[in-house]
């Protein structure tokens, strides 16, 4: 398997005892895996690959994503915005108005 362009790493909000712990289940992270792999399939977008992750310690801005390697973290990701964020990894760009900003 060759890595792909993109890694979009949802939080799952899972501790490394098991529990869950932060917003981002609490705010249905894992039916946004699940929707982002369907758009990912739809799309066609081969160098995209989709995975659910343990917390990521961003809580107040669950639910979290990571596209990696790029470095970009998305903030409070529903799914139209993943939608977005897929529409500019699509454009070779990236999705500004739902980044954390530190």
């Amino acid at each position: 398997m060759r890595s792909p362009e993109h890694h979009l790493f949802v939080c799952g909000s899972f501790r490394a005892n098991g529990a869950p712990a932060g917003a981002c289940a609490k705010k249905a992270s894992l039916a946004l895996v699940q929707h982002l792999q369907e758009e990912v399939d739809s799309r066609g977008l081969g160098g995209v690959l989709v995975s659910m992750t343990g917390c990521l310690n961003c809580c107040v801005n669950g639910p979290v994503v990571v596209d990696y390697p790029s470095g970009n973290w998305y903030k409070g990701v529903t799914e139209d915005s993943a939608d977005e964020i897929l529409d500019a990894i699509e454009n070779g760009e990236v999705a500004e108005q739902h980044l954390i900003k530190g």
